[in-house]
């Protein structure tokens, strides 16, 4: 067990920094504080972060960590924190960590023992859920589909056996394969699309799979909130316990085959595991 209080001791810290998603008035005080205070930044990409660092006058030393140098830059970054120094990460835009290799970094320094620190800021999954009119909670965040259209249906297939809102992120040049991809395999859900978040041209699309999939002339990166299968028929023909054993041989566990048809037949969880558990073969 590690148990790290972050502000009463005297670690040295490795800061995970939100930074604004396109709207630059998003940083917040204690962001642009932490990345005057700490010894060195580890950014994405330079030429990105020099610009939200100049804006802001922070003169703190600037290094790279991005997918392609996470191992060797992971050691840099271990080394400065364990010689003495505090370090803060930032990604092109939003946290570093979601859809971004700082996953990477964050286990070796809690190998290490070192602090581990989350300074708060702009989300774009967040973002665009609390306005796309979707059920919030529960929710699934995948990231990134696959570039590969088999592999990406294959992805999605898995979501099929889900009842939550999905939400993915998504660029402009591959939006309508995924959007058709999305029609084919989970069928025509009530679905969002934001796009150019906290920008002057900031765009939520909302309606139907069929309304959006084919649509032009669309730019920017995109999060697509995929609404839960509300319209999913359920067969009362089976018994109680065929239906839940169904659930299993289709590859869900116990736990979730029961939570799935009391969904499905809206009883409650603890009846329908007493019942399985008192008549199951």
């Amino acid at each position: 067990m590690r148990r790290q209080k972050s502000f009463i001791n005297d670690f040295n810290t490795l800061y995970l920094v939100a930074t604004p998603i396109g709207n630059l008035d998003d940083m917040t005080f204690r962001s642009i504080e932490t990345l005057k205070k700490v010894d060195v930044i580890f950014a994405e990409d330079k030429r990105v972060s020099i610009k939200l660092l100049n804006h802001f006058d922070i003169k703190t030393p600037l290094h790279t960590y991005h997918e392609f140098n996470k191992e060797s830059a992971t050691k840099e970054i271990i080394d400065k924190l364990m010689s003495g120094l505090d370090v803060a990460l930032i990604s092109d835009a939003g946290y570093p960590v979601i859809s971004d290799p700082g996953y990477f970094v964050v286990k070796e320094a809690l190998k290490e023992d070192i602090n581990v620190v989350s300074i708060p800021g702009a989300n774009a999954l967040l973002s665009a859920l609390v306005v796309s009119g979707i059920a919030p909670m529960p929710f699934t965040f995948f990231g990134f589909l696959d570039s590969k259209e088999g592999k990406r249906r294959k992805q999605l297939a898995e979501f099929s056996k889900q009842n939550e809102t999905i939400i993915l992120y998504e660029s402009p040049h591959r939006i309508n394969k995924t959007l058709n991809n999305i029609y084919e395999v989970l069928g025509d859900r009530e679905i969002a699309l934001a796009r150019e978040l906290t920008k002057k041209f900031e765009e939520i699309i909302t309606g139907k799979v069929s309304e959006i999939k084919d649509i032009e002339d669309i730019k920017g990166e995109m999060v697509i909130i995929i609404g839960p299968n509300n319209n999913e028929e359920v067969d009362l023909e089976l018994s109680l316990i065929d239906a839940i054993e169904r659930e299993i041989d289709n590859g869900l566990s116990e736990k979730e085959a029961i939570k799935t048809i009391a969904k499905k037949r809206k009883l409650q969880k603890n009846t329908v595991y007493m019942e399985y558990h008192s008549n199951k073969k």
